[in-house]
């Protein structure tokens, strides 16, 4: 089984803003939410516990599990650019990503979604005949595109419908 959470919230949740790759580490109410999952998850023994490279993912992993992470580039949140720890209400969008025209070094949709795929499909390759318990740590852009992993990519090309909430998770089974 693959159960997928969302890290807990940092001050740029709070506030608001865009958070990449400059994020920042769980806040108080993070750390709660990480600790809420441990009861949500104490009856399950994972195998492998994954993260992106983002202390915010791999802090909720850890609380979570009580495990060490192994963290994976390709579960890396989504690269805004400029756009990066922007409030939300100034940053001109595209549909619901910085708009790239406007922001330099913004990551293309097709790229993002391919590193996650990528992710995901070496992962059904190497555990998906086994009975395992792996838990993989992320951001809404990375829970969304796990989602489009099991689900398919929605009709409007909007993974982040898929995603989870600060400190939330969801579950999938490879077929």
């Amino acid at each position: 089984m693959i159960y997928v959470i969302r890290h807990g919230q940092t001050d740029l949740n709070k506030e608001g803003r865009l958070q990449g790759r400059r994020g920042l580490p769980l806040n108080k109410v993070g750390v709660r939410q990480a600790e809420s999952l441990i009861k949500q998850l104490s009856h399950i023994t994972f195998d492998y516990v994954f993260s992106s490279p983002q202390k915010r993912a791999q802090q909720t992993a850890e609380i979570a599990t009580g495990m060490s992470c192994i963290t994976d580039s390709r579960l890396d949140v989504y690269d805004l650019g400029e756009a990066d720890g922007l409030l939300k209400s100034e940053v001109k969008m595209a549909g619901p990503l910085p708009d790239s025209s406007y922001y330099n070094g913004v990551e293309t949709p097709k790229e993002f979604v391919k590193r996650i795929q990528h992710f995901m499909t070496e992962l059904e390759t190497l555990y998906g005949k086994e009975n395992r318990n792996i838990l993989i740590s992320g951001h809404r852009c990375t829970t969304g595109a796990i989602g489009a992993f099991f689900k398919g990519i929605p009709e409007d090309q909007n993974i982040l419908k898929l995603s989870s909430d600060n400190g939330k998770y969801k579950q999938y089974e490879f077929v």
